[in-house]
């Protein structure tokens, strides 16, 4: 059987990938090389947009179950001390107003579960050897235990890390360069007779030396280290990867010269991991794509790196349904596919460099060595700490640094799929933004239009006066939602990752028919009064 989209990768990306493209009518091979999931997790957080995203998967209730939703949170600046919850910021605009804590390891638990809810099976122990872009089709090899085998498939999506096997293959260069700061991790038990960390959440010690974090998120112990400081040597090394392991005594060092009292009791496992910053130079070649890890690499700084790998997924899953669709429909290939699959390029490689410009500088002040970060940290941050409580306070000040870091404010205008219709939708977002959340009416009691769309397809929002869309406007991935509270005669047209795609103030048959057609959207469901 032709496969739509073989997914190469099980991580948070890759699992992604496959929920979203399954979910919008393709059929979906996940293949990992290795034979069991990645432990320990590397990625602890997940940011307001990123559940967003996840939300019409049907996964965000199962992953918010097992996340610390209102974490607290210690600064400790020299002898200063400040603390905070990383909760009930002054976000209107998102049913997910907070940073939640979770492992990487349980994100990856429920998205697998989802798959496997849905007849998908995660091939473990199986490595793609080989793939090409055949014009029409992808084909690749596979190898697993029992024997190699070429299979067809329409796309290939490499989800597979920085040393990705579908870049490789795909011929795709690399622009990147090294980290002269190491990141240290461990999972580790700690005395608790000084109260240094005490029960009251993720500690944060700010030195000349770097920043030590200390999470309540162990895997093999109470809590998780994350601690920077000056690479040693790398050689031989994959960057992003767990390396060798550091000894006890030298975790503890990092500890104290970073100024907590707390001493090591138990030291469940650690390893030092090289970094590097780097963007691929495309995210497609033909009928191959990257994503996640394998088309960017951050710092941790931000806490970027599964957050932007499910945006990417996300925006490239639905992409390569419904091309994988309208090929299976007997529809040709052509500029229609060429436009929706460059768009994922187009759209998320700007996005992506984007957040390497602010992991790159956050880590700068986080971790260099420097003369200026260093005195930052060490002399400037503990005279400033009495400033913090205040700059906490600024409600719409802290609500603007999660937007920026969350990726709220990433929007496509510049996309080919970002249509404006005639006349303009005044008071709307524009085409290529993002879809804020608010309170609607379709009828009945009012509800929270992210919660109507969250289910997959493109929804058709028309206001309270508007003309029905047009006939040919049916099909089975699309939904039109009549909001009884917005007067005029205005549509937005919101793409499956949460996007406006088109909008017009007024019927436009023509412009509305034309980005369907555009993006590859079939249409079904009746107007909903």
């Amino acid at each position: 059987m032709t496969v739509d989209v073989l997914v190469v990768g099980a991580g948070p990306t890759g699992l992604t990938l496959a929920l979203e493209a399954h979910d919008h009518g393709a059929r979906v091979r996940v293949v990992e090389r290795r034979p069991e999931p990645f432990r320990p997790s590397r990625a602890l957080i997940l940011h307001p947009r990123t559940l967003e995203v996840l939300r019409p998967l049907g996964v965000t209730d199962a992953v918010l179950e097992r996340s610390d939703t209102a974490p607290a949170a210690v600064l400790r600046l020299g002898s200063r001390v400040v603390e905070t919850r990383l909760a009930g910021f002054a976000l209107p605009e998102t049913a997910f107003p907070h940073l939640s804590l979770v492992r990487q390891t349980d994100v990856e638990d429920v998205l697998t579960r989802a798959l496997a809810e849905r007849g998908v099976r995660v091939e473990r122990g199986t490595e793609l050897i080989a793939a090409r872009d055949g014009g029409r089709n992808a084909p690749a090899v596979l190898r697993s235990p029992h024997g190699t085998e070429e299979i067809p498939c329409l796309f290939v999506a490499g989800c597979d890390g920085p040393a990705s096997t579908v870049r490789a293959c795909a011929g795709i260069g690399w622009h990147s360069r090294p980290y002269a700061v190491e990141v240290v991790l461990a999972d580790l038990d700690l005395a608790s007779a000084s109260g240094h960390p005490g029960p009251s959440g993720a500690q944060v010690f700010a030195g000349r030396d770097g920043l030590v974090f200390l999470f309540p998120l162990g895997e093999q112990a109470s809590w998780r280290l994350l601690a920077t400081r000056a690479a040693g040597d790398g050689l031989g090394q994959d960057f992003g990867q767990p390396g060798p392991a550091v000894p006890q005594a030298e975790l503890q060092r990092l500890m104290n010269d970073a100024g907590t009292q707390a001493r090591i009791e138990r030291l469940a496992w650690s390893a030092r991991v090289p970094l590097r910053c780097g963007l691929a130079r495309r995210f497609r070649r033909g009928r191959l794509f990257l994503a996640g890890d394998a088309a960017h690499n951050y710092s941790p700084a931000t806490g970027q790196g599964m957050n932007a790998g499910i945006q990417d997924a996300v925006n490239l899953g639905w992409k390569l349904a419904f091309a994988a669709g309208r090929a299976g429909g007997g529809s040709p290939a052509g500029s229609g596919d060429d436009v929706l699959l460059d768009s994922y390029e187009e759209e998320r490689r700007p996005a992506a460099h984007r957040r390497l410009l602010l992991t790159h500088t956050a880590f700068w002040l986080e971790a260099s060595t420097g003369r200026i970060p260093s005195w930052l940290r060490g002399v400037a941050a503990p005279h400033a700490a009495s400033l913090v409580p205040a700059l906490l306070e600024r409600r719409r000040l802290v609500a603007e640094a999660v937007r920026v870091v969350s990726q709220l404010r990433v929007n496509y205008r510049h996309s080919p799929l970002s249509v404006q219709g005639t006349p303009l939708l005044r008071g709307a977002p524009r085409p290529g933004d993002r879809l804020p959340d608010a309170t609607v009416s379709i009828g009945g009691v009012p509800q929270r239009l992210h919660q109507l769309l969250a289910g997959p397809g493109v929804h058709l929002l028309v206001q309270r006066d508007a003309d029905p869309p047009p006939q040919a406007a049916t099909g089975a991935q699309l939904t039109v939602l009549r909001l009884a509270n917005s007067p005029g005669r205005g549509l937005v047209a919101v793409r499956p990752d949460g996007h406006v795609g088109f909008q017009c103030g007024a019927a436009d048959p023509v412009g509305l028919l034309g980005w369907l057609a555009l993006v590859g959207a079939a249409t079904s469901s009746p107007v909903r009064a």
